[in-house]
């Protein structure tokens, strides 16, 4: 009788506690850290912005009116035409690493999609040539599965990766990160190195910083769209450990260099 109780006692047990455990579907995955910098020990941000308040004069906006902090979210409206973005005005720096946590969402589906995006570019008046000397560290079109790496040089050289990692639905929040030393580039999505990049001419040596950007098709009528940053942090190369080994990117022509 007595075991019988206790096998009762144990089996009730165990069921209160499947009960008050949290569901996940049956094909969750768990990816851990919610960030590089956690994961990979980057220590304390040398700048961040949070975007509480308004938006700060650093912020250089294509539009005042669709380009706002809301609800401590650095949120870039669309219309239905034309591009819209932000870029960061502070002093560029050579090497480092950027981490932003990010989520967007299309108001309909019946034009064309906007790509959301956000890239290291030449700081100050360096000339960009045309995109060729940007590192994409985060683009996706909007209603796609994939999310890309684009990181180029003069004269029109282009390294890409791309994955499926993040969850790109409607609202969903994911953390994108670049790390440049002097030898490589690593991609990070969602605290897990992506993709490494060694290749000399793959590293400019330029002056970088952060320009966000909902990219529109030209003379295409477009889905009213947005992007929303919960976050941008950049950090030094000081501390931190070095990122596993991951694959390689490919190598391709930059048609639009200039």
């Amino acid at each position: 009788m007595f075991v019988h109780r206790a096998v009762r006692r144990i089996a009730i047990l165990a069921a209160a506690l499947a009960l008050l455990a949290p569901l996940q579907p049956a094909n969750a995955t768990i990816w851990g850290p919610v960030n590089a910098q956690t994961e990979y020990n980057w220590g304390k941000p040398i700048w961040q912005d949070d975007f509480v308040g308004p938006v700060k004069s650093i912020w250089g906006r294509s539009s005042a009116k669709l380009i706002r902090n809301q609800n401590g979210m650095l949120t870039l409206n669309t219309g239905r035409k034309g591009s819209v973005t932000a870029t960061l005005h502070r002093p560029g720096a050579t090497t480092g690493r950027w981490e932003i946590r990010l989520r967007s969402k299309r108001y309909s589906t019946a034009a064309a999609n906007y790509t959301v995006r956000t890239e290291l570019i030449p700081a100050g008046s360096a000339d960009e040539h045309c995109g060729a000397r940007n590192i994409v560290f985060e683009g996706y079109k909007l209603g796609s599965h994939t999310a890309n790496l684009k990181i180029r040089n003069l004269p029109n050289v282009e390294y890409s990766a791309s994955t499926t990692r993040p969850n790109l639905r409607t609202d969903v929040w994911n953390v994108f990160a670049v790390e440049v030393t002097k030898t490589r580039i690593t991609w990070y999505v969602n605290a897990k190195a992506i993709r490494t990049e060694k290749r000399p001419d793959a590293l400019s040596g330029v002056p970088f910083t952060v320009r966000f950007r909902m990219a529109a098709v030209p003379g295409k009528t477009m889905n009213q769209s947005r992007m929303q940053m919960d976050w941008l942090r950049q950090y030094s190369l000081a501390k931190g450990r070095a990122p596993e080994s991951v694959p390689a990117t490919t190598v391709g022509t930059y048609a639009k260099a200039c």
